[in-house]
């Protein structure tokens, strides 16, 4: 583990660093290398004279540097590889330069591009981070945990690798989508990066091209499934409470069985969350709410198709369900509102194969029996389409393409201003372009998307498109939750933070605005969220800690960049 500690200077009441890391160990800790800002007399006391260019610099010039440096790599991948390796070499660097600059490099880092670097994991391998824990090394599952590099955990964002975005199983390679999360849990959070650890748990793969790939670095064998993999996951569960008793775990890209089997198995039994499923639930919930207030109406006036029945999907749909039951609603009726497609087309009471999950939203086969069908063997989106006339229609399929003119203008035939929302990334996967709806629905649409998009020009007017993005839910979310150290997160919890984020929406001021606010007041959104989970958490009784002053004990636990001054532990 790393070996220093923060402390208190008791003549300047300054906060000051202690470690024993001298020389090469400490320039090589990224944790604690500080580079050419090494002080005079830092050089002298830890051995670092001749081992640096002589000039001392400030963070402020190391990041004017770092992002020249950065400017020069125009290939996205390398451009997540540059920063990927600042990281490695000097953390406060890192995360100072990418908030200067939040807008340009969230999308390099998080979502679409490192969907790009999951996929080239092993052949681009370079420095390891985080902690793998591979099924045939299951008997050393807490002596892994030990060997992690933070000493005190706050956060755990955890994966299998099965369910990667839009790409499905990339074995090992997962492995970068908890490292981005965490990331963006610092950036748009304040979560301190030195409390957090990144998991994947290597189960084999059932992707062909890795197992053939003599490069690949994970475990070459078939998925494990079943009592195998349910005791594994168990036991890595019961290591976490036991080393971690007030830890956040957050399941990441897990296939769609085991994603719901692990929230709803271990929810009860520890503070878990799944991004995937209610992450995603809450921020297109949130955006539908600022867009059908806007349109002066409210959620149980609409009619909602979703295309695309899996985790995220059904995630987003019990989201909804959950905020029209809060309007009244029985949850008998709020599934009445829902219209779910997938593979074999629309779900219906008798669709072969329906999961526990998309069962409650199954129409009654006698509703379509008098449908005027395009197929005879399938329900297609179209049909749906045209025989329900949704308000709403949501896009999770990971299906490029799949919002056609014709779905979209047939849309706009039924509803005055629907709402659409091709919420699958990365953004080659994505159902329709922000542009291509904005023009076959004659500007009607009201949009958000799941990948980042360039601003619009419609009628000679520029306009902003909502990104869905889930890291205007979670880095707030995980704030309040260590603020108080919370022992569970419930359904409320997620509802308060939708509406939170509901009423940053600039879409409440002005009609051509976006349903949800812009990455770039994130972090200032994640405080907000914070605070109104955090106080829902205390009104529960959840917390492990009562802080005198909410408002006070958020800020506090706000981590940023900074250099400290170091002392000789």
């Amino acid at each position: 583990m790393l070996d220093f500690k923060y402390s208190i200077d008791p003549k300047t009441g300054q906060t000051i660093i202690m470690t024993s890391l001298c020389g090469k160990p400490l320039l090589t800790t990224p944790q604690l290398n500080k580079g050419t800002a090494f002080s005079e007399k830092e050089r002298v006391l830890f051995h670092l004279q001749g081992k640096l260019p002589s000039r001392i610099e400030t963070l402020e010039e190391q990041v004017t540097r770092a992002y020249r440096q950065f400017q020069n790599y125009k290939d996205p991948l390398t451009q997540n590889i540059f920063l990927n390796s600042l990281l490695d070499n000097n953390q406060n660097l890192f995360y100072q330069l990418v908030s200067e600059h939040l807008m340009e490099f969230l999308p390099v880092i998080y979502t679409p591009i490192v969907g790009t670097a999951v996929k080239q994991f092993s052949t681009e391998y370079r420095t390891p981070r985080g902690l793998y824990i591979s099924y045939p090394e299951r008997a050393h599952m807490r002596t892994i945990l030990k060997n992690r590099s933070n000493p005190e955990i706050d956060l755990i964002v955890v994966t299998d690798g099965e369910g990667v975005l839009g790409i499905g199983d990339q074995g090992i390679g997962g492995m970068d989508i908890p490292i981005a999360k965490l990331m963006v849990y610092t950036l748009c959070g304040g979560i301190n990066p030195n409390r957090t650890l990144p998991i994947l748990l290597d189960v084999g793969t059932n992707n062909q091209n890795l197992l053939d790939d003599p490069l690949y670095l994970g475990w070459r064998h078939p998925r494990i499934t079943g009592k195998e993999y349910d005791d594994f996951v168990d036991d890595f569960v019961c290591a976490v409470k036991e080393l971690f008793p007030t830890v956040f775990l957050h399941w990441e890209d897990f296939g769609r069985d085991n994603a719901r089997k692990h929230l709803e198995r271990y929810q009860n039994q520890l503070c878990t969350f799944n991004d995937d499923m209610q992450g995603t639930g809450v921020v297109t919930l949130a955006a539908l709410l600022s867009g059908v207030h806007a349109l002066g109406q409210s959620l149980k006036d609409q009619r909602i198709v979703v295309f695309g029945a899996g985790t995220a999907g059904t995630g987003i749909a019990d989201q909804i369900k959950e905020s029209l039951c809060k309007e009244g609603l029985s949850a008998e009726e709020a599934y009445q509102h829902f219209w779910l497609l997938d593979r074999p087309g629309l779900l219906l009471d008798n669709t072969i194969g329906l999961t526990d999950f998309q069962k409650p939203y199954a129409r009654p086969h006698a509703e379509v029996a008098q449908w005027q069908l395009a197929q005879n063997d399938r329900i297609t989106l179209l049909d749906v389409i045209k025989n329900v006339k949704p308000t709403i229609l949501i896009g999770a399929s990971a299906v490029a393409h799949a919002f056609t003119q014709e779905i979209i203008q047939s849309l706009c035939a039924g509803v005055d201003r629907p709402l659409v929302l091709p919420l699958s990334n990365p953004t080659e996967r994505c159902e329709a372009s922000p542009e291509e709806i904005l023009h076959w629905s004659q500007g009607k649409a009201l949009i958000a998307t799941g990948s980042p998009f360039a601003p619009v020009k419609f009628n000679n007017e520029w306009r902003e498109i909502a990104q869905c993005n889930n890291a205007l839910v979670f880095p707030g979310l995980g704030l309040g939750i260590i603020t108080v150290q919370a022992k569970r997160l419930s359904n409320e919890c997620l509802w308060v933070a939708c509406q939170a984020l509901a009423d940053c929406a600039p879409i409440l001021k002005d009609p051509n605005a976006p349903l949800l606010p812009s990455l770039s007041v994130a972090r200032e959104v994640a405080i907000k969220i914070a605070h109104a989970v955090a106080q829902q958490i205390l009104d529960e009784g959840q917390a492990g800690i009562v802080p005198k002053d909410l408002t006070t004990a958020i800020n506090q636990a706000v981590w940023t960049p900074h250099y400290f001054e170091y002392r000789k532990m």
